[in-house]
């Protein structure tokens, strides 16, 4: 079974544990890193051409404004060999109470027609909210499995509660 893992996960000043904190490495990124090393998958990183703006507050002004006009930001890099993975793992931060719409722009590109997808979120409170449903309806054609949702202030301390879920996902763990 080969695994890939598509995250987008934004570093830099970003809301966690109630704050507004400037992180070296995004949350969704620790998670996506957590996953590799349980499965051996391979990570791609899903980044914007265009650059979201370094102010949080504004970020999430900017975020709100493609989610209302259903926006596909272009995106950086691209997987050539799709064909061969069996499993995607896909990440993001829950941005009005659904993935970035990059993330909707990755899957979009691929379509991933008859692959198993295993979409995972971090948030501070907001859980996966309705990321699940619009990620199943954009991949119609894929078997979407549970999502795990992981606090943005527990990132680190969550290796456990991602295996588990790896394995309920009927994943095969290293």
């Amino acid at each position: 079974m080969n695994v890939l893992i598509a995250y987008y996960s934004r570093k830099g000043n970003n809301y966690f544990n109630g704050s507004i904190v400037d992180l070296k490495q995004g949350n969704t990124e620790v998670i996506a890193q957590k996953i590799q090393s349980l499965t051996g998958g391979d990570l791609f990183e899903i980044d914007t051409v265009h650059e979201y703006s370094k102010d949080y507050e504004q970020c999430t002004l900017e975020a709100k404004k493609e989610l209302n006009e259903h926006a596909r930001p272009e995106i950086t890099g691209q997987v050539n060999n799709m064909n061969e993975y069996d499993v995607i793992f896909v990440g993001y931060p829950n941005w009005w109470s659904t993935a970035p719409m990059a993330v909707f722009t990755f899957l979009e590109m691929y379509g991933l027609k008859g692959k198993t997808v295993l979409p995972f979120c971090t948030h501070e409170g907001s859980g996966m909210g309705r990321s699940e449903s619009d990620i199943a309806d954009t991949c119609s054609e894929s078997v979407v499995k549970k999502g795990l949702a992981i606090r943005g202030s527990r990132v680190y301390d969550a290796y456990e509660e991602v295996k588990r879920w790896i394995v309920e996902s009927e994943v095969a763990v290293k």
